[in-house]
């Protein structure tokens, strides 16, 4: 397998965060990002015409997620990403961990459904299929945790250490696909566990904690296995080019640490934001049940009392 195919990073210099930094467009995800930016602006710019609210800060983490992917896939890092297994092991981590989670706290399904417009009675427009799609059997497989746990495991243990991940990196459209998979794998992992959307599989506060950390010591477990190693286990990154100045082993021990670090960053801010949409749903439900005691006038407390009253005069 020749890996000379990467000739256009052959020659660059070695990395600081200002080059990795630097304007560098993947022209796939560049207009991905702009799509996602332009249609989620006009669903809210929807909603506001017909005079209703979208919370400010979907739209602010919706931002920064498509921010996120743009960050590592729009820049220097992904042109380092193509022959330093550090920089490429920070792209995955934040396309996959980073960017999924800020996607979804952005709630864009439920924009989605709220800014479509319905279609005629037996018509099927876009809002109709995305429900459709919502309540298929297909959705409720893909966000089951009998298969998201161990997609999200073998994306990471099947793709470095099988030939998969130097075939993909072989070519720009390999390199493209391998970026959408983790986004999308991220996507599915972590939206039963803290999106805000509808989805199918939707289990209590609990499980979702359990399902969150039952993917985490998987991904620890590949950090140190990498940090450990004694040989490069990725054929791609085994000879760097001599003008980045690094050796393969030392760069490997670097993506090992990083993909160490990152299963736990993402892990927290999860759990932050679980046990806040926990302590927000408790709030919702103790708020109902004073209305409806509220609404009642206390009736169940005047049945009671009838109840006593009736007990007493049969006494007597």
């Amino acid at each position: 397998m020749d890996h000379s195919g990467h000739g256009m990073n052959m020659d660059l210099p070695p990395f600081t965060l200002g080059r990795g930094l630097e304007f560098s467009a993947d022209p796939f995800f560049l207009v991905g990002c702009v799509v996602a930016l332009v249609l989620y602006g006009y669903g809210v710019a929807r909603l506001r015409g017909r005079g209703d609210g979208w919370p400010v800060n979907r739209t602010v983490f919706f931002v920064l997620g498509v921010l996120s992917i743009a960050l590592v896939m729009c820049t220097g890092l992904n042109d380092y990403g193509m022959v330093m297994f550090s920089v490429h092991m920070v792209q995955h981590m934040v396309i996959s961990m980073v960017s999924p989670i800020l996607l979804l706290l952005g709630a864009p399904v439920t924009l989605a459904l709220r800014a479509l417009p319905v279609a005629g009675r037996d018509r099927t427009g876009p809002r109709e299929l995305l429900l459709k799609l919502l309540h298929s059997r297909y959705m409720k497989i893909v966000t089951h945790p009998v298969f998201t746990i161990p997609l999200f495991i073998a994306s990471l243990y099947g793709l470095y250490f099988t030939p998969l991940f130097d075939f993909l990196m072989g070519s720009k459209t390999g390199h493209i696909a391998m970026m959408v998979h983790f986004l999308a794998v991220g996507l599915v992992f972590f939206w039963p566990i803290m999106g805000v959307d509808p989805g199918p599989h939707r289990p209590g506060y609990v499980m979702r904690m359990l399902e969150l950390f039952a993917g985490m010591p998987f991904h620890a477990f590949f950090g140190i296995a990498l940090m450990m190693a004694t040989q490069p286990m990725v054929k791609a990154y085994e000879n760097p080019p001599a003008s980045l100045g690094i050796d393969a082993l030392g760069d490997q021990s670097a993506a090992g640490g990083i993909a160490w670090a990152f299963s736990e960053i993402p892990s927290v801010l999860v759990l932050i934001a679980l046990v806040f949409q926990w302590y927000r749903s408790e709030q919702r439900t103790a708020k109902r049940s004073d209305r409806a005691a509220d609404r009642d006038g206390d009736q169940e407390l005047k049945a009671y009392n009838a109840y006593l009253a009736s007990l007493q005069t049969r006494g007597q």
